[in-house]
């Protein structure tokens, strides 16, 4: 490796901490080498404060004031590749001993600038934004699975992710093993020589039921493992998993983080002080990475190696994780997210507190009217009470979400007749939108799967799923009741 530099964004959770120009010199033909520190050049104001709150962050985190031309908003690099200044840098680059863009499939100026806000919002110490939810999935358990390997999940799950882990991770020979969400004792005993992770959804989809984390990760650390939680349902703003035990986050940036129903996205999210070498079951971060000449990434990217030193967070935090994601799994697998749809999503996520907040508000109205109407067998919503009430408050108390499922007393035949009787709210197979949005999941997301896997999952024959939007609440509710008017008695 000859001399380069890496520029280096302060980890959120060590926010005071200066934006740091990074200088890595070695001699030709050698892996060692030093650091050494220096200040970057004089930058526009305009900044992210080192101590700022959630709804800051969500405006200013990643995205500074373009050096060129001063424009406020991060502009859209649709370019896909880079110049480099010479050959030395495209080499350094290509060596992982420069960080910087080089083609659009492994990383993107506008891309980066959504990854640092993510990382920031859930307090990780980096990101990597993929082309969807099912791509960030695919691509944190490409970092950890082997054929033959094996994963714990909780059974409340979103029904293309039940697809995705019985179906093809099983092609590429990697088992999933699904417990009750609640079944401790199952998740422990579910656990194998080849296990490599434990899975959950912080808020589950479709069912809106709170899971509990720190039970979770204390069974994952017990065994070695990580806790991988998937936050699409809940966002940052309701649920800060890292702050409960997890070590990854994934999520599907369609949903709740964009908020409109315009831009497919996802994102890996590494916390950074997960030991990946110590049980020797994650080869791909541990062992000595061919396509890097032997160079080892949790060793040098990892919270104890010479890259956390010279950044200050040694024995804290590393980035090993989404180093892999990206300079491996991305680059082979090419998930990359457009930088069209980063910065709709970015352009999103600047509202989320005030968005989610309205979400939050608008399902508790919209679910005590459910449980009171006649039509209505159930409801199933945290912040209603009940069983998972308590969890709710521990976890989200500034809201349960804007997700949750009811049934009607018909059966299968009266959801059918009532998501084609509304006529303001949107038979949709999406949530986290702006506006409300109604599903029968029996008939659809989770219409591949068996009845005892749809009600293990939450989504029985009669179950309405109903992801909450930004109207107001009286117009949602005239909505919903004209629809069950509708609905005929014969199908009750």
């Amino acid at each position: 490796w000859r001399k380069c530099q890496l520029r280096v964004a302060p980890p959120p959770q060590c926010p005071r901490w200066p934006r740091l120009k990074l200088h890595f010199i070695a001699p030709p033909r050698r892996r060692g080498g030093s650091f050494r520190l220096a200040m970057a050049g004089k930058e526009l104001r305009g900044r992210c404060p080192a101590d700022a709150g959630f709804s800051t962050k969500c405006l200013y985190a990643g995205q500074q004031p373009d050096p060129t031309t001063g424009a406020r908003t991060t502009p859209i690099n649709m370019s896909t590749a880079f110049v480099f200044q010479d050959s030395e840098q495209a080499a350094a680059r290509f060596a992982l001993g420069e960080f910087g863009p080089i083609y659009t499939r492994i990383t993107n100026p506008t891309s980066d600038a959504v990854e640092q806000k993510i990382a920031a919002l859930e307090g990780g110490s980096a990101a990597v934004a993929t082309s969807c939810g099912h791509a960030a999935q695919l691509l944190a358990f490409s970092n950890l699975m082997q054929p033959g390997d094996h994963i714990v999940a909780t059974d409340k799950l979103y029904g293309g992710t039940f697809t995705q882990f019985g179906r093809q991770f099983k092609q590429f020979g990697w088992e999933v093993t699904f417990c009750g969400y609640e079944d401790f004792d199952g998740i422990k005993g579910a656990i194998t020589p080849r296990t490599k992770a434990v899975y959950c959804e912080s808020i589950a989809n479709p069912g809106g039921l709170v899971l509990d984390l720190e039970k979770l990760a204390s069974i994952a650390h017990e065994h070695g493992l990580p806790l991988i939680v998937d936050n699409t349902t809940a966002t940052p703003y309701l649920v800060r998993p890292f702050e409960h035990g997890a070590d990854v986050i994934v999520h599907s940036a369609t949903k709740g983080l964009g908020g409109h129903g315009n831009a497919m996205g996802g994102f890996v999210v590494e916390k950074g002080d997960f030991d990946w070498a110590r049980s020797g079951k994650f080869p791909v971060l541990s062992e000595p990475c061919e396509s890097y000449h032997g160079v080892k990434l949790y060793e040098t990217f990892g919270k104890d190696g010479p890259v956390a030193e010279s950044m200050g967070t040694k024995g804290k935090c590393g980035m090993a994780f989404a180093i892999a994601a990206r300079t491996l799994g991305l680059r082979d697998m090419g998930m990359c997210i457009s930088p069209f749809n980063a910065f709709l999503i970015s352009m999103g996520m600047e509202t989320l507190p005030l968005r989610m907040q309205k979400h939050c508000d608008n399902t508790l109205e919209v679910a005590r009217f459910l449980e009171k109407h006649p039509k209505v067998k159930w409801v199933r919503y945290a912040g209603l009470g009940g069983s998972n009430f308590a969890l709710h408050q521990k976890y989200c108390p500034k809201g349960a979400g804007a997700l949750f499922t009811f049934g009607l007393k018909g059966g299968y035949e009266a959801g059918k007749a009532l998501v084609d009787s509304v006529q303001m709210i949107s038979l949709v197979a999406n949530l986290g939108d702006s506006r409300t949005l109604i599903a029968h999941p029996a008939s659809m997301m989770h219409s591949q799967l068996s009845e005892e896997q749809r009600q293990a999952a939450g989504a029985e024959t009669e179950t309405i799923r109903l992801s909450v939007g930004l109207e107001d609440a009286k117009d949602i509710i005239d909505d919903l009741r004209q629809a069950l008017d509708a609905t005929p008695q014969a199908a009750l």
